[in-house]
């Protein structure tokens, strides 16, 4: 038999946790502990990786509309302010639902930088991931896409990049032109392509007299879907007062079916008549808003009617996130 060799205690680097480069599992952990990587320094960078942040646009202008854009919205773009200006070379920061070929974030050739919000992320902090997307998209080469990655543990959230001050005000498009700068112009190729996105893509405006209420239309009906800032246990108790009471529709031939979960916060959905347009439910949803601060105002204890109202509000209940 081969004979054992000594152990002997190697004198280890001191290395912090950012210095640490990121290696395959099974190899040594550059620390120079002896141990595998993934028993080593990648314990605290898998937990990263696989913790989900439950609310990741928390303390973000616009959290709701954040959610709609992630969620609900196929075409819309936002002008974003980052906190420290842009840098020089840079004339424009623009947050887009979704970008050509699914890229994370693009480069265009007069420097200026598009962000897709609509995109499989490689932890579960969304906010970090596109953070990390931004700080690379901003030093890329012009003309260039950016590919994804896995984003630092340590790395900075949108939250610490973004300028918390400015208005995060969404422009929904009825079709994806602003992929390209001059679409009008556009190859053959790139309007085929634009083509074939446009068709895809679900009509949608969203409301202008009340926060993050979004009309779509579909070949049965239209939808109202509502991202809403509130409790979800408050806001259920809320929805089912009103629902228990008859007052939870938006006019004739309209219906509250459910709501759904979505980045930690909760998006009651309306089927709405065929022939009712946005506009149409601009005024019926600010008449709900009143009556919803009313419910939501009440402290009292659900009755019987109320509980089983909520029950079927919940039982219809779907988590996207």
């Amino acid at each position: 038999m081969a004979k054992k060799r000594p152990q002997t205690k190697a004198k280890r680097p001191q290395l912090t946790d950012g210095e640490v480069p990121v290696v395959g599992a099974r190899e040594p952990c550059p620390c120079g502990s002896g141990r595998r990587y993934k028993a080593c320094h990648g314990r605290a960078a898998a937990h990263a990786v696989t913790e989900l942040v439950r609310r990741p646009f928390e303390g973000l202008p616009g959290e709701c509309d954040w959610v709609a854009l992630r969620e609900l919205v196929p075409a819309a773009t936002v002008q974003l302010t980052l906190r420290d200006g842009l840098p020089e070379g840079v004339p424009s920061l623009t947050l887009a639902t979704v970008l050509p070929m699914a890229w994370p974030a693009l480069r265009r050739d007069d420097g200026s930088v598009l962000i897709g919000l609509q995109n499989d992320t490689a932890s579960g902090d969304i906010s970090r991931d596109l953070a990390d997307t931004l700080q690379r998209a901003l030093q890329a080469e012009p003309g260039t896409p950016v590919q994804g990655r896995r984003a630092p543990a340590d790395g900075p959230r949108l939250q610490d990049l973004l300028d918390l001050q400015a208005p995060f005000e969404p422009v929904v498009h009825d079709g994806f032109e602003f992929w390209v700068p001059d679409a009008e112009n556009a190859t053959p190729e790139v309007a085929a392509s634009l083509e074939r996105a446009n068709a895809a893509a679900i009509p949608t405006v969203r409301l202008q007299g009340v926060e993050a209420a979004y009309w779509c239309r579909t070949p049965e009906k239209n939808h109202l879907r509502w991202v809403m800032p509130h409790p979800e246990e408050q806001l259920l108790d809320a929805l089912a007062r009103l629902h228990a009471a008859g007052r939870s529709g938006l006019g004739e031939g309209t219906r509250l079916v459910g709501s759904f979960r979505a980045h930690g916060l909760t998006v009651p959905v309306w089927d709405l008549p065929s022939g009712m347009s946005a506009q149409d439910v601009e005024k019926p949803a600010a008449e709900f808003a009143e009556r919803l601060a009313e419910a939501l105002a009440v402290q009292a204890p659900l009755t019987t009617e109320e509980r089983r109202a909520r029950s079927g509000l919940t039982n219809r209940q779907v988590t996207l996130s």
